[in-house]
């Protein structure tokens, strides 16, 4: 009993070892050429929607992840401290109107002197056929203590492969750290 499973032993081996080379020799490199690509007619769509961050609360939906120790505790503009979002879209102000997606990513207290954010987020969407699935990437300062900002979109999947454009947001309403936010986004994409 014991020479059988040598053998079979070995030939599982001499089989791995034969098959090696073959298979490798099948592999595509882990680079191709670079070809000259044409990319169609480029899109511009606007999108309006509106964001709702709710850091305290019964339902937050932003949580905050780390803070700088001794600092972020005694900094009128909460510097150091950084949150993550899993944030509704919605079509309305109100946070019963229809939602649209979410805004998931992360955003940091950025600023020592005036209340600003840095901002990395994708805007997934999930209330439309037609975009469902299709995320726009965000990665930005943000400073919120102005009404009306620009984000820099630098990104995007699905619908919005190869995103560009902006997005003007406007401060609806805030108490506290928690803010609804009217977004128009003017996207390029092809």
């Amino acid at each position: 009993m014991g020479v059988m499973k040598y053998i079979s032993s070995v030939l599982v081996v001499v089989m791995v070892i034969s098959m090696t080379p073959a298979q490798a020799s099948k592999k595509k490199s882990w680079c191709s050429e670079t070809v000259p690509y044409k990319m169609g007619m480029e899109k511009m769509t606007e999108l309006h929607f509106y964001f709702h961050d709710n850091i305290t609360g019964d339902y937050p939906t932003t949580f905050k992840i780390a803070e700088a120790p001794g600092v972020s505790n005694t900094s009128s503009t909460f510097f150091g401290e950084l949150y993550m979002a899993d944030d509704p879209l919605t079509v309305g102000p109100d946070p019963n109107s229809r939602l649209i997606g979410r805004a998931q990513g992360l955003f940091g207290f950025s600023a020592q002197k005036d209340l600003s954010l840095i901002m990395g987020i994708s805007l997934v969407f999930t209330g439309n056929k037609k975009f469902n699935g299709s995320t726009i990437s965000i990665f930005t300062r943000n400073p919120i203590a102005n009404t009306d900002r620009e984000f820099a979109i630098v990104g995007g999947t699905g619908y919005f492969k190869f995103a560009r454009g902006f997005v003007t947001a406007k401060t609806y309403w805030a108490s506290g750290k928690n803010a609804i936010v009217e977004y128009t986004c003017n996207i390029v994409h092809y």
